[in-house]
This record gives C-alpha cells, sequence and structure tokens, in this order.
C-alpha cells in the first residue's frame, strides 16, 4: 500500500498539472526530485519499517493494526491526497510547485472550494498524506518527525509566500487570512 500510494502521489502531481496547469508542465511535474531532504525522509520511515519489522515482527497484530485502524489511515491518506490534487485543479493555472515572486497576468486569488476551508489546501494534504504514510507503516519515529520537520517546513514556506500575497493581492490577501486558517494542526495561528 505504501508503494502504491507514493507512486499515485507521484502521478497525480504530473496528471493534475498536465490536465489544468499545462502551460507549467515539465518532467518535475511528477515531484520526483523533490530535494534530497523529500528522499531522506522517505528512506528513513522504510529504514524504520524495515528495522522495526524484523525486531518486532508482530508490530502488525496489535490493536493498532486493527481492520478499523487500517481504514481509518487508508482513509486519511485517500482523502489528503484528494485535497491536494483538488487544491491544483482548482487553483489552476494560480497553481505552481514553486513560490512566485512575480505575479503574472494568470494568477487570481483562488478562495473558493476546498480554498474556502484552507488557505493552503495543496500543503495540508501533502502534509496529511505524509504522515498517512507514516502510520501506514507503522512507524512511529518517523511519523512524530515528519510531524515535526514538516510543520516547521511549512511553516517557513507559508511565511514567505504570504509576503508575496499580500503584495499581489493587498487587502483582498489580507481579510481571505484573517477568515481562513491554513489547515496544518502547527500552524493554526499563523
Amino acid at each position: 500500500m505504501y508503494m502504491t500510494a507514493m507512486g499515485l502521489f507521484h502521478l497525480l502531481e504530473f496528471w493534475t498539472t498536465a490536465g489544468w496547469n499545462r502551460e507549467k508542465l515539465s518532467v518535475d511535474s511528477f515531484l520526483i526530485n523533490n530535494g534530497k531532504e523529500y528522499h531522506y525522509a522517505h528512506a528513513f520511515g522504510l529504514a524504520e519499517y524495515f528495522i522495526s519489522s524484523y525486531f518486532w515482527p508482530n508490530k502488525f497484530h496489535s490493536k493498532w493494526c486493527s481492520p478499523l485502524a487500517i481504514l481509518g489511515i487508508t482513509t486519511l491518506l485517500l482523502l489528503s491526497q484528494a485535497l491536494r490534487s483538488i487544491a491544483m485543479i482548482q487553483a489552476s493555472s494560480s497553481f505552481s510547485h514553486l513560490i512566485k515572486t512575480i505575479k503574472l497576468d494568470d494568477h487570481v486569488l483562488v478562495t473558493w472550494g476546498v480554498y474556502g476551508w484552507t488557505r493552503h489546501p495543496s500543503y495540508a494534504g501533502f502534509f496529511y498524506w505524509a504522515i498517512s504514510t507514516q502510520l501506514l507503516l507503522g512507524n512511529i519515529i518517523s511519523t512524530l518527525m515528519f510531524i515535526v520537520v514538516l510543520g516547521r517546513f511549512f511553516t517557513r514556506r507559508i511565511i514567505a509566500e504570504e509576503e508575496y500575497l499580500v503584495k499581489f493581492f493587498g487587502d483582498d490577501y489580507v481579510q481571505y487570512r484573517k477568515r481562513v486558517g491554513t489547515g496544518l494542526p502547527l500552524l493554526v495561528n499563523l
């Protein structure tokens, strides 16, 4: 299931870009080159999975791994993937994998749909998707690490991105930011 989630994530990154943001489509849209930290984090998660499975081969026979728990984790994984993909679709040409420092003509402030629930639905989707991949593997250390590291990463990224969004959209963005949270638990008051 973990490998399916990873493959689906990267395929959907490309597919949604191809379908709704063709001008920004490139091989980089797969996000395979998502930075060495991304690959290190998932390698660490896989290492924890294999090491813990070796030393505690029955770890998946506990209540933590009941059919209901697996259903809950899988649901979280699918919903967070859907949130990210829907955010990319709704933002369309305004979506970019990179922080934009120059406002382009096709860059509009999207505040409807999933953007009415969270200012950063693609970040929230990625955050919960990444956490659920580690829960799916039964990883305790990696789950906690992902929460802390991704929380810090998105804090810095949102602060930087929102400086530009305020420049681009002025008071419209300021008022939107007052009404709608980030969708990330560690950034509730940001």
